[in-house]
């Protein structure tokens, strides 16, 4: 089903890139719109980045991964919200913002730490599951190390090379592009439960244009669309 998306010009570059950087994708994707507010967002970035300057000690890929995790709970150690923000720029500025206790969800905080992690060269990725924990969706990171893979979820201090997901089914490999389509993806879920629902259908869109195997967006797109009077619509997005 082809539908017309709304985008902004930083949308476009985001949509035609084969391989968008992860911070100015998910930036675009959390709403900037114009390249000063893109660049002063990548300023914070920076900023951030010569914070944790002096906290990364050591010379392997798993001590620098772990010192950017720990940093991050100790500057915010109640950083980790269930129904927090999810979109880049709102963790950044929570992050930034010394009377701020809560940064994000697990897709903020996760978006938050690979942006960092990928800053300081190391090769992070993310594992979604639908169900996690019994709690639903979740999205964590994950580091491929000459040991293995490290799972780094960050809704616990203890988080890093967690082994709580090793054994679900679920577990499904994201990289930076189906990252940032989870962000339209969680963005079509809040203007859903507020009711807007062809603005719900336009963030899914835009989520199943970035990751076409994205199986729940189709889904939600197909009830919001149900809901619009859209029913053949609906019905091909089911068929999925």
């Amino acid at each position: 089903m082809l539908m017309k998306l709304k985008l902004t010009n930083l949308e476009k570059q985001l949509f035609n890139s084969s391989g968008p950087d992860l911070a100015w994708g998910a930036l675009a994707a959390s709403g900037i719109r114009t390249v000063r507010e893109l660049d002063g967002y990548l300023f914070k970035i920076n900023t951030l980045c010569q914070q944790l300057e002096g906290a990364i000690t050591g010379k392997s890929e798993l001590e620098k991964a772990m010192a950017i995790f720990d940093w991050l709970w100790q500057t915010k150690p109640n950083r980790s919200e269930r129904q927090g923000s999810f979109k880049l720029t709102e963790v950044i500025d929570a992050q930034l913002d010394p009377n701020t206790e809560k940064v994000g969800n697990c897709l903020g905080l996760t978006l938050l730490y690979n942006v960092l992690a990928q800053r300081f060269g190391l090769k992070v990725t993310a594992i979604h599951v639908e169900d996690a924990l019994g709690q639903g969706p979740h999205v964590f990171s994950m580091m491929e190390t000459g040991q293995g893979s490290v799972d780094i979820e960050h809704i616990f201090p203890n988080g890093f090379d967690f082994k709580g997901h090793v054994g679900n089914p679920q577990r499904t490999l994201w990289g930076d592009v189906e990252l940032i389509a989870d962000i339209y993806h969680s963005t079509g879920n809040k203007f859903f439960e507020q009711g807007y629902h062809e603005e719900a259908v336009q963030n899914y869109s835009k989520a199943i244009r970035l990751n076409p195997k994205y199986t729940k967006a189709y889904l939600n797109r197909a009830l919001a669309l149900f809901l619009l009077g859209r029913s053949e619509e609906a019905r091909k997005d089911m068929e999925r």
